[in-house]
């Protein structure tokens, strides 16, 4: 895990807004999402499907489907990318701001060879040629621990496991040395061993080339592991953030209470495994208040009925170097940690 960075961010997000247009009105996936991202740190989104995390990253990308709008600022080195055009946009992604996607095997051309479509992305943003482009790809092939790089470059991406098709994408990616990196849950589909394999390729080459990472995930254990800074999504906005220290120790929202119940621990019994009730909002109907109310134990009327406020709490005492974390709930912390603890003692 790397140390955060305390220069001036190399990506600022600010009150991101994304809608899509539907026969049934408008659909608001992510609504007023922000945070800075400083270069060298990792940033993990975390949340249940639907919260809005792939479409916070298309979004950031110019990625989003025809129907869908943003809205808001993403900025980059003084310039507002969501109000580029496509020429503008087009010389940024893959040479300054790279994405790995969820599946590789849709993401990559199954009509080219892993050697083109890796060539291509050399030619078009660093001006090699043929040959040049094929020994830097080659190389980071190499860099990804490709085995037989020289051998497989030449083959289609249904040649490769699934695992090679990761790395794979996380090489195109990185061909460039690009300085901002979203990585959209790029081990969903990998056991348990390759995961980690790609986590580790991940964690050795951000720290070599000092690329800023946006990690998309739902799985908390992988935050712990590689991320510097956490932002807990849910109904398309974000309910906390804050370090990842604060996040596993203090989290004091009752969704992300209940997300780090969820995850089994090696010293705790089957039995003490607990579920969030009840299943995440539909996005074309989410309610008027707090987006987790109706699943929250917690909720009153004031939830169901008034939106809360991301608001900064103290997530550290320490006079020296104080650090603030943000929570968006109307429930104070003391009041869900002691439900918490009534419950706990329930069980």
């Amino acid at each position: 895990m790397t140390t955060p960075s305390p220069q001036a961010p190399v990506l600022q997000v600010k009150d991101l807004q994304v809608q899509f247009a539907t026969n049934d009105g408008p659909v608001f996936a992510v609504n007023g999402v922000s945070f800075d991202l400083a270069r060298g740190q990792t940033l993990g989104i975390v949340g249940e499907s639907g919260s809005g995390k792939s479409q916070t990253a298309l979004a950031m990308m110019g990625l989003l489907a025809r129907q869908g709008q943003a809205s808001g600022q993403v900025l980059y080195q003084g310039q507002n990318l969501l109000t580029l055009a496509p020429d503008a946009l087009n010389t940024l992604r893959g040479a300054h701001i790279a994405m790995v996607f969820q599946d590789p095997m849709t993401a990559l051309n199954p009509y080219l060879t892993v050697e083109r479509q890796m060539t291509e992305v050399l030619q078009w943003h660093k001006g090699l040629d043929r040959k040049a482009a094929r020994q830097r790809a080659l190389a980071m092939l190499d860099a990804v621990k490709i085995p037989d790089a020289a051998g497989r470059i030449s083959r289609y991406p249904h040649e490769f496991s699934g695992g090679m098709r990761q790395r794979v994408m996380l090489a195109m990616s990185l061909l460039c040395e690009p300085e901002i990196l979203l990585a959209d849950e790029p081990t969903t589909a990998l056991d348990v061993t390759v995961q980690a394999q790609i986590l580790a390729l991940l964690r050795e080459l951000q720290r070599d080339l000092g690329t800023a990472v946006v990690l998309i995930t739902h799985d908390l254990g992988v935050v712990a592991g590689v991320c510097d800074q956490v932002l807990v999504m849910y109904g398309g906005r974000v309910m906390e953030q804050g370090s990842v220290e604060h996040i596993f120790a203090r989290a004091a929202h009752p969704y992300t209470r209940g997300l780090l119940q969820a995850i089994p621990r090696m010293d705790g019994e089957a039995s003490s495994l607990r579920a969030i009730p009840g299943t995440p909002p539909l996005m074309a109907q989410l309610p008027s208040g707090c987006p987790f109310a109706p699943r929250c134990a917690l909720a009153d009327a004031q939830c169901s009925q008034e939106v809360p406020v991301l608001h900064a709490i103290a997530a550290s005492q320490a006079a020296d170097e104080p650090f603030m974390a943000h929570r968006a709930c109307h429930r104070t912390e003391a009041q869900v940690l002691h439900h918490e603890v009534l419950e706990a003692g329930h069980g």
